[in-house]
């Protein structure tokens, strides 16, 4: 095992407290399945089955309460738990949204700018009280709180600016992926080039992610004649929860093994 696999499971074991995964390369991979799912299983529950947007939001809400607080009480980051966490919030995110957009008919570009200044203010409080809004400081529950109340803005916000670029503009659900992958490139190359701060190039690439997710399940879902490729939501949903479930068991696995040899390690 690597010197830096050794201190990073070192840290963990010995904490107990790291919460929040490494931003590596799957878990970038799982954050954008993870907001895909959350766009078409959203649309899935809501319109396929008929559970309208109320009721998805009850019952996804509810859910999510649950998941959380079992992330809450878990001593450190449990990766089943944390991204089923994170699912679950993505549909949300992307439910808040739609509930104000459609059932209180509210524009678009006012819930984008919305939800921007709510993230902003997230961030400004959580600055304020934690002087850091790095990841790596997810060591308490406060910390935790803001931690997660960030996210669910980001997905709230992803879905409205998502939504307005590609609906809102007639950009097409294709266009709009390409435009917000592009800027993910780009916040990329600026980190590593440019030398952008670690935490604001973190936190950009996580707040574009979302758009990106639901305009790829937009494009995969949606019907040919509406800019699609007509898979479904039910096709798209589950080819997007069975890769998840798959890099959650593989990283379940690798983090098993290093813990196991960490441990021997230690005798």
């Amino acid at each position: 095992m690597s010197d830096l696999t050794a201190t990073r499971v070192d840290r963990r074991v010995s904490t107990g407290r790291s919460k929040v995964p490494e931003p590596t390369a799957i878990f970038w991979t799982i954050k954008i399945l993870a907001t895909t799912v959350g766009e078409t299983f959203a649309d899935l529950l809501a319109t396929n089955l008929n559970l309208g947007l109320t009721n998805t939001t009850i019952v996804m809400g509810a859910l999510l309460a649950i998941v959380l607080v079992l992330q809450f009480r878990s001593i450190r980051y449990v990766p089943g738990i944390y991204w089923l966490a994170v699912v679950l919030i993505s549909i949300v995110g992307t439910l808040i949204t739609d509930n104000l957009t459609d059932n209180f008919g509210i524009p678009l570009v006012t819930t984008t700018i919305v939800f921007a200044i709510a993230l902003a203010v997230v961030f400004a409080v959580w600055y304020a009280s934690e002087r850091s809004l790095s990841i790596h400081s997810i060591t308490t529950r406060r910390r935790e709180g803001f931690y997660w109340l960030a996210i669910l803005f980001t997905f709230a916000l992803g879905t409205a600016a998502g939504d307005l670029i590609a609906e809102g503009l007639n950009l097409g659900y294709f266009v709009s992926a390409l435009l917000f992958a592009v800027g993910i490139a780009l916040v990329g190359c600026a980190y590593r080039f440019a030398k952008l701060n670690a935490i604001f190039a973190f936190w950009l690439a996580y707040i574009l992610t979302r758009p990106l997710g639901a305009s790829l399940g937009d494009l995969l879902s949606q019907p040919l004649a509406d800019g699609g490729l007509g898979l479904g939501t039910i096709g798209t949903s589950a080819m997007f929860l069975v890769a998840i479930l798959g890099l959650i068991i593989s990283v379940t696995v690798t983090q098993s093994k290093e813990l196991v040899s960490w441990q021997a390690d230690r005798r």
